[in-house]
């Protein structure tokens, strides 16, 4: 049984005339280009750690086949905001599984767009622990009543953005590379 004990957060932005000229400029300054990313959905393991990039790299193999949550953004419109964010919401019982969350932004800056994916992954796990929460008020006042609660322990994010440049391809990457 194949379950991640460590997990890295990292992000990057590449610019270049062609789309995927940028996007694997996004991955190599995420030092995420040299592995061969397979996209998975948004379960935070039990018990993984999370580590630091330079740690958590040194684990792994050019080539290798990695598990990443991943969320990627591109504008080839100067002037054009883009962002690509993902959240964690871990629970306080790490036998349990929490969330990592991604999103994709155009106009908001890297507050907005951390918050907000952020604040979707602590919905995720709130809803499966039963914590009660109001949609409708403030993400921050919703993360006080997680907190409150004593069952979400911890969230974050990790967030890139962009501005796009006139004549060529921006792409901005965050990504949760998951490691054996």
């Amino acid at each position: 049984m194949y379950i991640p004990r460590k997990m890295i957060l990292t992000k990057g932005v590449g610019q270049n005339k062609e789309k995927l000229v940028s996007f694997e400029l996004a991955l190599r300054n995420a030092k995420a280009a040299s592995f061969n990313i397979v996209k998975v959905s948004s379960i935070f393991p039990p018990r993984c750690e999370i580590v630091s990039v330079q740690k958590g790299i040194k684990e792994l193999r050019p080539g290798q086949i990695v598990h990443t949550v991943l969320a990627e953004a591109s504008t080839n419109e100067g002037h054009r905001l883009i962002g690509a964010s993902i959240g964690v919401a871990i629970p306080k019982d790490r036998d349990h599984f929490g969330y990592l969350s991604e999103h994709h932004s155009f106009g908001d800056d890297d507050k907005t767009t951390g918050d907000y994916a952020e604040d979707i992954a602590a919905q995720m796990l709130a809803t499966i622990l039963g914590v009660e929460f109001d949609v409708n008020e403030s993400y921050n006042k919703r993360l006080d009543q997680w907190k409150l609660s004593d069952q979400i322990v911890r969230t974050r994010n990790i967030t890139q953005t962009s501005v796009g440049k006139s004549g060529l391809w921006t792409t901005v990457v965050a990504a949760a590379i998951l490691i054996p």
